[in-house]
């Protein structure tokens, strides 16, 4: 079995031969062209998600930023790389929206529901306070006769929908948005499915993306 860097160096042969070969004017196109994104995608860093693909994406489209569980740490709490990214993205590039993407069976969200799954993760554990609150929210709205994924579903909802409230703390998109230069959503991505449930600003019902506009 050939091991990691085998298999990735063969993916870039694949690559070189393949899409690139056939979109070789795109991608020169883009190198010397400054970006412009349409919008900042804020991810998990779970390794089954391509949101490229998802949305199919071209080179340039989408301004990136993945980590665990999808968080957004409010204005001044945790100042560093995804703060510098909403700003860059925003101020710099002057993205036109931004999204908050959780999904569907998030090791993040079940830490959250199993603490001491973290007992030997501190850093993990510490990084996910940002999430604390929406934990503490889906508890309070859990019914009886849910289920286990009834209820990783309505935290990984309430997670995406926390997130979008600390965005819009960041000055950067506070300002933006005030002056109507920008708006924002949360989604839902399954990945058994391929479903995307998008809650729109302003709305916390999360509605399914049809199959035909």
């Amino acid at each position: 079995m050939p091991n990691a860097l085998d298999r990735l160096k063969d993916g870039i042969r694949r690559f070189q031969s393949g899409p690139y070969a056939e979109n070789a004017e795109k991608y020169k196109t883009a190198a010397t062209t400054p970006q412009k994104p349409h919008t900042l995608m804020i991810t998990c860093a779970d390794s089954r998600i391509d949101i490229e693909t998802v949305t199919s994406a071209a080179p340039g489209e989408l301004f990136t930023t993945r980590n665990v569980g999808n968080l957004v740490p409010a204005y001044g709490e945790m100042l560093g790389g995804v703060s510098a990214v909403i700003e860059y993205a925003v101020n710099a590039l002057g993205v036109q929206h931004i999204v908050v993407c959780g999904h569907s069976d998030c090791g993040a969200m079940k830490a959250l529901r199993n603490p001491s799954s973290l007992d030997s993760l501190p850093t993990v554990k510490q990084w996910l306070r940002n999430a604390q609150a929406a934990s503490v929210v889906a508890e309070m709205m859990a019914k009886d006769d849910e289920t286990a994924h009834d209820k990783l579903r309505r935290l990984t909802e309430r997670n995406v929908l926390l997130q979008l409230q600390h965005l819009k703390t960041h000055p950067s998109v506070a300002g933006a948005l005030a002056q109507e230069k920008l708006t924002v959503s949360g989604w839902v991505y399954d990945l058994g499915t391929g479903e995307v449930r998008i809650a729109e600003d302003g709305s916390s019902v999360f509605e399914a993306v049809g199959a035909t506009a």
